[in-house]
This record gives structure tokens, sequence and C-alpha cells, in this order.
């Protein structure tokens, strides 16, 4: 694997280290550990379970009901699944991609307010994703379409919905997909400065340079990656 930008990384990942991981489960002993696929390899070598966005609810369904879990590491999709399982016994750390934290239930209304008749699409990773759920169940969105989903949920949702306008809560990368794929809908972010420094470190020239000079080759040892892979294969044995 290589990887074009070596500044390219990722708040989210670094907002854990294996060392706090490794404490985190020497001080609950029995717990089951459950980490977004947004880790390093040798996080996922300390995992029982991998997990994506769009798969963290089943995951976490499938876990007997009287093992406490620790999840890991961002804390708007934890508090996610957390509510909508209604496991009492989940610790989340306190991670976040910086992103996602930076959209608010303020920017959110203040886009769907500008455009008529739109559809809401999230994803749970966002900081107002929680409350926003109390929000939708008191009515407080006046009938309006909300899906919370993972980004690929997201691009399946605005392609089959009859909506023709949407106010979209993620990185606004996702966009560009969603206007050249459904040419007759309009798509606004809920954030314009939902934009991820690291993802737009990785250029289409690094990209090129990377391929042809074999630029910044990540290696991962045997060991630390057949652990890893246990996890990853759990979580696909649930999905």
């Amino acid at each position: 694997m290589l990887l074009p930008d070596l500044e390219a990384g990722c708040s989210l990942s670094d907002s854990i280290t294996v060392e706090e991981l490794r404490d985190w489960k020497r001080r609950h002993p029995g717990a089951i550990s459950v980490g977004y696929v947004n880790t390093t390899a040798q996080i996922k070598a300390e995992l029982d379970y991998c997990c994506t966005s769009s798969n963290a609810v089943s995951v976490v369904q499938a876990i007997p009901e009287d093992r406490e879990i620790l999840f890991l590491p961002d804390m708007f999709l934890g508090a996610y699944v957390a509510k909508t399982t209604g496991r009492k016994n989940m610790r989340i750390w306190a991670g976040e991609c910086h992103v996602h934290a930076g959209i608010t239930p303020a920017d959110v209304l203040e886009k769907l307010d500008s455009v008529k008749d739109a559809e809401f699409v999230i994803h749970p990773e966002c900081s107002c994703t929680t409350p926003m759920m109390y929000d939708m169940a008191d009515g407080r969105y006046g009938g309006r379409k909300v899906s919370i989903l993972s980004t690929e949920g997201m691009m399946r949702r605005v392609a089959e919905s009859d909506s023709r306008n949407f106010v979209v809560a993620t990185e606004t990368g996702i966009m560009y997909r969603m206007r050249k794929q459904n040419p007759g809908k309009t798509f606004v972010a809920a954030s314009e400065k939902a934009e991820c420094q690291y993802m737009k470190m990785i250029t289409l020239e690094k990209v090129y340079e990377s391929l042809l000079y074999g630029r910044h080759a990540v290696t991962v040892p045997p060991e630390t990656a057949g652990r890893a892979r246990l996890a990853i294969e759990r979580m696909l044995e649930i999905s």
C-alpha cells in the first residue's frame, strides 16, 4: 500500500493511541472492545470487533446484552449507537473527527430554512447527531425527511429519493459525487467549513507520483496484521 502524502493523517484516528486503549481495557477487564474503521492497524489488533458507520449498530446488537462494551474512538457515533440500540453498558471514548464535530445544529437549521422542501441527510459522526434524534422525536424539523446514514447510505438515499433538494451534513467532498450522479437534484452543504484538510492533501499529482515511483510504502508487521484481521473478519461475519 502506498501513501501519497505522509502528512495526510486522520484527526479521528489520532484521538486514541494504542497505549491508551490497552490501559482502558485493563481498567475494564471482560469488556468487549469495538472500534471504528478509522483507526490504525495497531488499534485494530487490540479490538474484539471492528465496525463501520453503516454496521456499528448491527455489531453492537450482536454482542450479548450483559457484556460491557468499550466503543472507540468516535464519541458521536458511539452516542448514536447507544441511543439506537438502547445499550446502557457502553463506555464511549471521547474522540472525534474535527470536520464532523464542527457541524452544529445552528448550521443545519439555517440551511434547512434557506432551502425549500429540502430533505436532510446526516452522518452519525456529526456532533449534532444525538441531540438531533431528540429534536426529530419532538417534531422540531416540521415533518421534513431526515435520515442518519453512512457515507454510502447517503449516496443511495439521494439517488432513490423523490426529493429534489437536499441539505447534507458530512465532509463536503461528497457533494461532487452527489451532483455528478444526480444532475437533476440540488445539494447544499450543512456547513461549507466541513472540509478535511488531510483528505485534500491527496491530489491527483501526488497519487500519480506515488504510483510512478512507489513512494511512501506502508507496511504492517505480520503479527499485527493477523490480529487486526481477526477483528475485521468478526465484523464481516455479522454484516
